[in-house]
């Protein structure tokens, strides 16, 4: 069980804003009732994908999401955006890997807000063991999904750190920090296994 109570003490000292829900439901739920007439954008999630949170955003905002079949270009031009992490530590770190990197630039630069919705199963008790979680457990799950034909895909059992032409991890960030320049940045923790 995630120690809640450091994980939230250090995202916030960190200058996030934190937001707790029991389940994915009411995550939904909140997301829904707090974006709202305008411009948003969905990094490639599974997460997010679970929450069935495009079509209810659809239904009264500008909705893009290159899973859709929306340009990743066009993404990168909205109020919000809505991502998830690979790794979250307790000690307050955010790490994503990517492989063209459109999701991790939108988490850094560019929106307005920004909302990062969490399932308890990507939360580690430090930066080490987010790290090792994003990179073992999320990166060989994302690449299996995918149908790429690299080593942890295969073996599905950790990263190779391989050269394959299909290789999906190609970026690496961590958020020590909220980012200048975004106006708010919300932790969505959601005490439920969702992802990868």
């Amino acid at each position: 069980m995630p120690n809640y109570e450091k994980l939230t003490e250090n995202l916030t000292r960190r200058g996030y804003t934190v937001r707790r829900f029991p389940t994915a439901r009411q995550a939904a739920d909140y997301l829904d009732s707090v974006i709202d007439q305008t411009s948003v954008a969905f990094g490639g999630s599974v997460t997010l994908d679970q929450l069935d949170l495009y079509p209810r955003l659809s239904a009264h905002n500008r909705c893009l999401w290159h899973w859709k079949g929306d340009d990743r270009m066009d993404g990168m031009q909205t109020e919000v955006y809505l991502s998830s992490v690979n790794g979250l530590a307790e000690t307050g770190e955010l790490i994503n890997i990517d492989g063209a990197g459109n999701r991790v630039a939108s988490t850094l630069f560019g929106h307005k807000r920004v909302y990062f919705v969490v399932g308890a199963n990507k939360i580690a008790p430090d930066y080490d063991a987010a790290l090792w979680r994003a990179r073992n457990i999320a990166a060989p799950k994302n690449a299996q999904r995918l149908k790429r034909k690299t080593p942890c895909a295969v073996k599905g059992d950790r990263c190779y750190d391989c050269s394959s032409p299909e290789r999906i991890c190609r970026e690496l960030v961590v958020l020590w920090n909220k980012p200048m320049g975004v106006d708010t940045m919300e932790i969505v923790l959601i005490d439920q296994d969702l992802g990868m």
